[in-house]
């Protein structure tokens, strides 16, 4: 997908970013026991076909090694917890194609280089946490109204 231009309308509505990972953005109830339950390992790999992320990159971003990843693809399912970091992943990444109005390359750019005003980290790394993902989430709606940090 890489160069290819994401439809953000769907990706940006409130629970639009579950669309990047292959659910449908129904009520938020029905996301949390989703995601209670463990979502399905095609999820990740939904995700990663749509960000165009490479695996390290997505398993760094989601906090699980490379030996975990490839113990939940066989199983055919993410623990709960792997659930909701791939959700906030791909909430900071639905964020990010909004800013770059679709394109998945700039998206991806940005979200993986260093960021002076985030300190120098990369959004990615931020994005492991709910504090960091609302700080990237922060910078990018300010970067779209023009307010330079």
């Amino acid at each position: 997908m890489r160069g290819t231009a994401i439809h953000v309308r769907e990706a940006a509505s409130e629970y639009g970013f579950v669309s990047l990972v292959g659910l449908r953005a129904e009520d938020p109830i029905g996301i949390f026991k989703a995601v209670q339950k463990g979502l399905r390992f095609s999820a990740l790999e939904t995700f990663q076909r749509s960000s165009g992320l490479s695996t390290a990159d997505l398993a760094d971003a989601i906090v699980i090694t490379a030996r975990t990843l490839a113990r939940r693809k066989e199983q055919g399912r993410l623990e709960p917890e792997e659930s909701d970091r791939l959700l906030r992943v791909a909430r900071v990444f639905a964020k990010a194609l909004e800013l770059f109005e679709g394109d998945a390359g700039q998206a991806r750019t940005w979200l993986s280089g260093p960021q002076r005003a985030l300190g120098g980290e990369r959004p990615l790394v931020l994005a492991r946490t709910d504090l960091g993902a609302r700080e990237v989430e922060a910078l990018a709606d300010r970067l779209e109204h023009g307010v330079l940090t």
